[in-house]
């Protein structure tokens, strides 16, 4: 008998510290689906999640961060509408600019509070990722 089980991701929210204000990054994907997006990707196999998290971030935007924080995970079957997969989400905390890499056309440093048509359910990552940050109120169980 064949299983056919999600795939295991990581995104990770890199926040970035700039005259007194957080900015996060995002990238615009080179692969369908086209959009921004929160940096992220598979978990290699024998890959721990924090080292998935690092790695991606590493290979997408060139910058090195260290995550702080487990925030959540998304497992919504409709999240990737390529195939089921469930991802972690991890923040974490970077310096430098972001550059491009991997499967990113563009890396870019944004505004959470103004950010609009992310792909996947990112959008809903980052209004958890807002509450959060506003009110220390974590994401229910059964997103």
């Amino acid at each position: 008998m064949k299983y056919k089980n999600p795939k295991p991701t990581v995104d990770i929210i890199i926040e970035i510290e700039n005259n007194n204000t957080t900015y996060i990054v995002l990238i615009e994907r080179k692969n369908a689906p086209f959009g921004m997006a929160l940096p992220g990707g598979f978990v290699d196999e024998g890959e721990a999640l924090w080292d998935a998290a690092v790695r991606e971030a590493k290979e997408e935007t060139s910058l090195d961060v260290e995550p702080y924080f487990q925030f959540h995970t998304y497992s919504d079957p409709q999240r990737d509408p390529r195939q089921h997969t469930i991802s972690t989400v991890f923040l974490a905390k970077a310096e430098g600019v972001p550059v491009a890499g991997d499967d990113a056309k563009k890396a870019h440093l944004v505004n959470p509070r103004t950010v609009a048509n992310l792909v996947f359910d990112h959008k809903k990552i980052l209004r958890d990722y807002l509450e959060f940050v506003d009110n220390k109120k974590l994401p229910l169980w059964n997103n």
